[in-house]
């Protein structure tokens, strides 16, 4: 019996993934099987990893290394391949979310008792994911003739390395992973803004880009360390708890802390005063790249805020909502009376007014971030459903100036008088979109947007809020309805129909080109997008309703 009890401790001591014990009094074999027992429960601290949550911004990654490897043996007639992998490796990874679409998994989680994990796959991330991926697909339609004149490979691997770091973000949930994604993110942009080679516009606003976003940075990452100094923690859900039970002497820095992170993810959201860079940008960046910022750095700014205010700082609210109210107040109104006053002449004022009309649309996106700050964590579902609507259309819209820009460099509003004469169907979709921006039919999606985003101020008690953005709706429909006129007008300059007893000969139709087949295939993806939407808005709005994470 001595020998078998000295055998199964041999065999525990064997198999124990920790340092053997040390005998304990009174027999050295039940003292070494104690010992083993202990150590084979402890913790391990070797983390599993689940492959198909981090799939999509893997692969997405994987594919930029590809592109950027594979840019160096491929002739120059060949760069086009490039372009059609990129939108192959989007196309993979947008149809990975099909699995992820339960919401209930995490990874890289603490080993150490506490249920906190870096990266975590809830409705929200599968819904922000979605939107940023099918944003830079439709990103990759609009340059795959535009390129050309730009170094293929390296344009390829900075959208889809930015494309990467934007879809891992609404999954982190540490501040060490949302900084790093959100850098990933926002790095290939500047390069990509600036990336047109000795167009001194592009370089200026690729500077003023950088700039900006640096000291944003900067502020944020300062804001990060007091956060990290005041509760000892990272992780989103920890922070939460113990931002609760402050010392009063850590609790100035805490509300420091928490005041500039928000700063920082304000400027990404290009919340006014913090979007003084967004038209410059836009105008000087290749026009692809302006609606990927638009849409997809919009998302990734958005997607920050909300985590770090809601989930990390929810017992600050009391702080962070009524800040949120003002800033979405003001970014409405600077955005929207911006945009009334540009000049319907002036070179690329469609591209500015687009910009200035995305500012106005932050405004929107801000409203039920803040009313959350006063009800449920549900409002954010509002928020949600208004950027999946505004990707969608102003993604086309977009797409409709960049078929402007194939005849008209200068890219003015004047230029696009009467189109529906030379593009009918380009016309009709760019109306669709402008009114869907507008909030008016047929655009019922983005009526239906509005609204959601309206009950949340007024749910949350925000009145004054709804007032405010109520009157900035009616501000943004003069430009809208404008420009939406303009392209069912007579051209500038066009001679009166000629009588057919005059006996002069008939005015030559305006000349038209074959548009590019990746361009149009943008355009009918989008608008088939906004009517389908229209058609069964409850497609996009049942995430007001919804808990996200």
């Amino acid at each position: 019996m001595t020998a078998a009890l000295g055998a199964t401790t041999g065999t525990l001591i064997a198999h124990s993934p920790g340092p053997a014990a040390v005998p304990a009094p009174g027999g050295p074999g039940i003292g070494a099987t104690a010992g083993s027992l202990a150590a084979a429960d402890a913790p391990s601290i070797v983390q599993s990893i689940d492959w198909l949550a981090i799939a999509p911004p893997t692969l997405t990654a994987l594919a930029a290394l590809v592109v950027l490897v594979a840019d160096l043996f491929l002739p120059a007639p060949r760069k086009r391949l490039l372009g059609y992998g990129s939108l192959t490796a989007l196309a993979a990874a947008l149809a990975l979310l099909i699995p992820l679409r339960a919401g209930d998994r995490s990874t890289f989680c603490l080993t150490t008792g506490v249920q906190a994990c870096s990266y975590t796959v809830d409705h929200f991330t599968v819904v922000i994911q979605a939107l940023v991926l099918g944003g830079a697909f439709l990103t990759v339609l609009l340059s795959l003739d535009d390129t050309r004149r730009l170094p293929a490979g390296e344009y390829w691997f900075l959208l889809l390395a930015s494309a990467s770091g934007a879809a891992l973000l609404p999954a982190s949930r540490d501040l060490a992973t949302l900084v790093v994604a959100l850098e990933v993110a926002s790095l290939p942009a500047f390069a990509l803004v600036g990336i047109k080679r000795g167009d001194r516009r592009s370089s200026e606003a690729a500077l003023k880009f950088f700039l900006s976003s640096v000291v944003a940075t900067a502020v944020m990452l300062l804001g990060v360390s007091f956060v990290y100094a005041s509760t000892g923690t990272l992780h989103l859900t920890e922070i939460a708890a113990r931002l609760d039970d402050v010392t009063p002497v850590l609790d100035t820095l805490a509300k420091t802390g928490v005041a500039l992170t928000l700063v920082g993810f304000a400027f990404k959201t290009a919340a006014a005063p913090f979007h003084f860079w967004v038209p410059d940008t836009y105008v000087g960046a290749p026009l692809p790249i302006a609606a990927y910022l638009s849409v997809v750095g919009k998302a990734v700014g958005f997607s920050g805020l909300i985590l770090v205010a809601v989930v990390a700082f929810p017992s600050y609210a009391d702080v962070w909502g009524p800040a949120l109210a003002v800033l979405a107040a003001l970014t409405m109104t600077v955005g929207n009376v911006a945009a009334v006053r540009q000049r319907a002449d002036r070179a690329r004022s469609a591209v500015r007014l687009l910009a200035w009309s995305s500012v106005a649309q932050a405004g929107y996106l801000l409203v039920p971030i803040a009313a959350a700050a006063y009800s449920s964590d549900e409002q954010i579902g509002s928020t949600v459903a208004y950027a999946l609507m505004y990707a969608v259309v102003n993604l086309g819209a977009f797409a409709a100036a960049a078929l402007v820009s194939r005849t008209h460099p200068g890219n003015r509003l004047t230029d696009y008088r009467g189109l529906y004469a030379t593009r009918p169907l380009a016309a009709l979709a760019l109306g669709f979109f402008l009114l869907c921006l507008a909030g008016l039919p047929p655009g019922i999606i983005g009526l239906f947007a509005k609204v959601t985003v309206f009950s949340a101020a007024v749910d949350a008690g925000l009145g004054w809020l709804a007032v405010v953005m109520a009157v900035n709706v009616v501000i943004a429909l003069y430009y809208y309805l404008q420009w939406t006129a303009s392209l069912f007008r007579t051209p500038v300059g066009a001679p009166e129909p000629i009588a057919p007893d005059t006996g002069e000969e008939p005015r030559a139709r305006p000349r038209r080109f074959r548009a590019p087949t990746p361009l149009t295939t943008a355009i009918a993806l989008t608008a088939a997008a906004g009517i389908l939407l229209s058609g069964a808005p409850q497609a996009v709005l049942r995430f007001t309703s919804v808990n996200l994470f």
